[in-house]
């Protein structure tokens, strides 16, 4: 039986462009951010992603960390005033999302509790995190792919 390669990225993200931030609420606001990243997919019917982050960027107010369990919770019951089902909360997705955010270095973890990266802004830690860490290593990786093409052809 011949064994399969699995391409894993090292590093991988996914920038979209929408329209400027007009008039939105605040869980929409969100919602265009997650998009805007790409840890939301335009049409997902499942966007508890952006209830976790929403849970977060409140906590960040107080400065307090989170269990993956407070932020399910919470996540649930923001769910509930926005009259939006529960698809989604399980504490294992709750989880998966949270790491999704961690490795985007929006999030991070401390002794099993969760907090917006330094209790930074989030434009500050996606300039020094994303803009001026994660792309160039990621541009640089590609440009190396690219001239490694240019070479063979």
């Amino acid at each position: 039986m011949a064994l399969k390669s699995v391409d894993t990225p090292l590093a991988e993200i996914t920038l979209r462009r929408y329209e400027k931030p007009y008039n939105l609420s605040k869980r929409e606001l969100v919602r265009k951010l997650c998009l805007s990243l790409g840890v939301l997919n335009p049409g997902d019917s499942r966007d508890v992603i952006v209830d976790v982050l929403y849970v977060l960027l409140d906590a960040k107010k107080q400065n307090k960390l989170l269990s993956s369990e407070d932020v399910r919770e919470k996540a649930i019951e923001f769910r509930k005033e926005q009259k939006l089902d529960d698809k989604g909360c399980a504490s294992s997705n709750i989880r998966r999302q949270i790491r999704r955010l961690r490795e985007l270095l929006i999030v991070e973890k401390i002794k099993n509790e969760y907090r917006i990266s330094e209790f930074a802004n989030l434009s500050e830690t996606f300039d020094e995190k994303i803009e001026k860490f994660l792309m160039p290593s990621i541009v640089e990786r590609i440009k190396e792919y690219l001239k490694a093409v240019d070479e063979t052809w």
